[in-house]
C-alpha cells in the first residue's frame, strides 16, 4: 500500500472521521494485542516530551483512520503512525517511531536498510502471529498510568 499517494492531512477532509487532536504523533494500534501493549508501554517510557497519543483501532476514530488509508480495522497487520499530517505503516512506521523516540529506540532505524521485501516479510510474520507471540490484553484497561495518559479518546 502506498500511503505517499495521500496528501498531507488528507484525513481532515474525510467527513467519516470524528474530529481529533492531531497536533503530535499519533499511532493507531490493536488494543487487544499484548505485543501492541508492550509497544504502547515502550512509547510511554521513551517519549519524554509526552507528545505521542495512542488510538485503539477498535475505537471509532482508530477504525475510521485505518479505513481512510485503505486498511481493514479487523486485519491484524493493520497499524498506522501519523506524523505531521503524513501516514506510515508497517516497517516504515516502526522505523519512524523509533527515530522520533530517539535513544536506544533509534536502533530500529537499522531496519530501514533491509531490502523492502525482507522488511515486509518480517513485519507480516510478526503482525500475523502477534496473538501467539503474546497474550491478549485490553490496552484501554491496563493499570499503567503512563499508557492511560496517552490514549486518545474522542
Amino acid at each position: 500500500m502506498n500511503l505517499n499517494e495521500y496528501p498531507r492531512f488528507s484525513y481532515r477532509a474525510d467527513s467519516t472521521l470524528p474530529d481529533f487532536d492531531d497536533s503530535g504523533p499519533r499511532t493507531v494500534m490493536d488494543a487487544r494485542c499484548g505485543l501492541c501493549a508492550k509497544g504502547a508501554r515502550w512509547i510511554a517510557r521513551s517519549d519524554k516530551s509526552l507528545a505521542f497519543r495512542i488510538i485503539p483501532m477498535q475505537d471509532p476514530l482508530g477504525a475510521a483512520l485505518l479505513r481512510h488509508y485503505g486498511m481493514n480495522p479487523e486485519d491484524p497487520t493493520s497499524w498506522l503512525f501519523l506524523e505531521d499530517g503524513y501516514a506510515y505503516t508497517s516497517m516504515d512506521a516502526i522505523v519512524r517511531v523509533g527515530a522520533r523516540l530517539g535513544g536506544a529506540s533509534g536502533l530500529l532505524r537499522a531496519l530501514q536498510f533491509l531490502p523492502r521485501p525482507w522488511q515486509d516479510w518480517l513485519y507480516l510474520r510478526i503482525a500475523r502471529n502477534r496473538y501467539r507471540l503474546s497474550r491478549q490484553v485490553d490496552l484501554c484497561s491496563l493499570p499503567d498510568p503512563d499508557v492511560q495518559r496517552r490514549l486518545l479518546r474522542p
